[in-house]
């Protein structure tokens, strides 16, 4: 029976993510950059980073999406992969896999189902977010995707599971507050008394657009820009420029700054399009809470009130305690994975 605390990791394609926990409050909550597609030794030095900040960690839980990186073949082979990982880098006898509906495994049993512990890190977030809620539409807004998840009589009412399922769904959307390209977003923009297309380059993401709208977060962006130059507001006005064929000096600091809310707007329209349609075929009621989650909570509350709902803060659900509220609602999938694991190596 183990009564010490349980680090929940969350191995994702771009970031790591941990959560220190144990039976009555979160002690530490830490996020840092993890560019997997560079390679493993990326995921390596990220889990060392945090070892070294949490100290030896006795007791770990893991979930993950970062097999979805294009360094592995498949799914199976990028599980199998931040499974030993993970195992190499932490106490092995005491380590579980998060897989989903078939609960948390032991490494060697997780191998077997790897189907189920694919990208399962928003169902573990859903799960904790509905045992406190009960009832309302769970949102959890990254640096890539949205997660839009029912939860209904303290059960997580998800219509898919796997990426395919959700992404049909409208339960998984692949937008995101910092990674996104904006040639994602929109085809062409109002800009300059004219309708401009936008060009199909890499030119600038969505944090810049955020940047520019006041709407990023301070810790949120940890990884290079487009361009890997600075992220000051000129540096992502300037990258904004080129979206449209244009240099900063084209127009003046206001015009950046509507273009940015137009593409903002684009987003956002997403969103609630995707939010409107996962709530109706739910049921869910009319006075039934957005639960907002992740880096993109200010667009989530947003949201809300464009869908006339109640909004509720992931923080608001988690434990009193002197930690960073903030940090661990950006965080979710990490604290929730470290509550699961506190059951589980107490069973």
């Amino acid at each position: 029976m183990n009564s010490g605390p349980v680090t929940g990791w969350d191995l994702g394609g771009a970031h790591l993510k941990a959560a220190l926990v144990d039976k009555s409050c979160i002690r530490h909550v830490i996020q840092t950059a993890c560019p997997l597609w560079q390679g493993l030794d990326r995921l390596e030095a990220a889990l060392e980073e945090v070892l070294e900040r949490f100290g030896p960690t006795q007791f770990n839980a893991v979930t993950m999406t970062g097999e979805l990186a294009d360094i592995f073949e498949n799914r199976d082979q990028g599980v199998r992969s931040l499974i030993a990982t993970a195992a190499a880098k932490l106490p092995e006898s005491r380590l579980l896999i998060y897989a989903g509906q078939d609960g948390m495994l032991a490494p060697e049993r997780a191998l077997e189902h790897t189907g189920a512990v694919a990208s399962a890190n928003w169902l573990a977030s859903a799960e904790l977010a509905a045992a406190k809620a009960g009832e309302g539409l769970f949102v959890d807004m990254g640096s890539s995707t949205t997660d839009i998840v029912p939860l209904s009589r303290g059960q997580v009412a998800a219509a898919g599971q796997s990426d395919f399922q959700r992404l049909a769904e409208k339960e998984l959307v692949y937008t995101g507050l910092t990674r996104t390209p904006l040639m994602a977003l929109a085809g062409s923009v109002p800009f300059l008394g004219k309708r401009v297309g936008v060009m199909a380059e890499h030119f600038a993401t969505s944090a810049d657009i955020h940047r520019l709208g006041g709407s990023l977060p301070e810790d949120a962006d940890l990884l290079p820009a487009a361009d890997g130059g600075g992220k000051t507001q000129a540096d992502s006005a300037r990258r904004l420029a080129r979206m449209v064929g244009c240099d900063v000096e084209d127009a003046k600091m206001a015009a950046w700054r509507e273009l940015a809310r137009y593409f903002i707007a684009r987003q956002e329209e997403r969103l609630f399009d995707a939010c409107r349609e996962v709530t109706a075929r739910a049921g869910l009621g009319a006075q039934a809470p957005v639960i907002g989650a992740g880096s993109g909570r200010s667009v989530i509350e947003g949201l809300a009130k464009k869908l006339q709902r109640p909004y509720r803060d992931f923080a608001e659900l988690l434990p009193p305690g002197t930690y960073d509220r903030e940090q661990a609602a950006m965080c979710a999938p990490a604290v929730a994975v470290a509550r699961l694991g506190l059951d589980a190596f107490q069973s």
